[in-house]
């Protein structure tokens, strides 16, 4: 496994860091890390995101917690039977307030935990490499890539006009 180096570019326009991202990403770099002051969508594009997986998490929480509580009131209603006004030991149609309950709250738990996972959330090490420029109006890219492509890596940001290009570190995470 070859050394692995970094370069932090920071721009002071959006367009020169989406510009930056695509050609990194046009030339095989893949371990790249956006900043930026706000939510940015042309950025998770040029970056290659999807849709968040966030959205299968609540999916399954609530699917979850729609069996759980139709299974919970079944067996209660089996486990101790109380015949009420010659109904059916099992009524169906009013446990769906309590299998609403549960996919509601199942769903929200799970929505939560995907979040955290997904976000890697909490960080427990501060980011290796961060500008405190970039949560004040500046955007900023840091790639990392073995040693022997770094010199590419600098031709390809240098030429999308970074106010500021210097080498750093690679995280060891991210």
């Amino acid at each position: 496994m070859s050394a692995q180096a970094g370069l932090l570019a920071s721009f002071d326009y959006l367009d020169g860091a989406v510009d930056a991202v695509k050609a990194l990403r046009k030339s095989g770099f893949r371990r790249i890390i956006a900043y930026s002051p706000l939510p940015e969508h042309h950025l998770e594009e040029a970056l290659g995101y999807d849709q968040s997986p966030v959205r299968v998490f609540a999916l399954v929480g609530g699917l979850t917690g729609a069996a759980t509580g139709f299974a919970f009131t079944t067996w209660t209603s089996m486990d101790w039977p109380l015949v009420t006004g010659g109904k059916p030991i099992v009524s169906i149609p009013a446990y769906f307030i309590i299998a609403f309950e549960l996919a509601v709250l199942f769903g929200a738990m799970a929505t939560v935990i995907g979040v955290f996972i997904n976000a890697k959330l909490p960080r427990l090490r501060p980011p290796v490499v961060y500008d405190p420029g970039f949560s004040g109006g500046r955007f900023g890219i840091h790639v990392s890539a073995p040693a022997d492509r770094i010199e590419e890596a600098r031709r390809i940001l240098s030429g999308s006009g970074p106010a500021e290009l210097t080498e750093e570190p690679a995280p060891s995470h991210g």
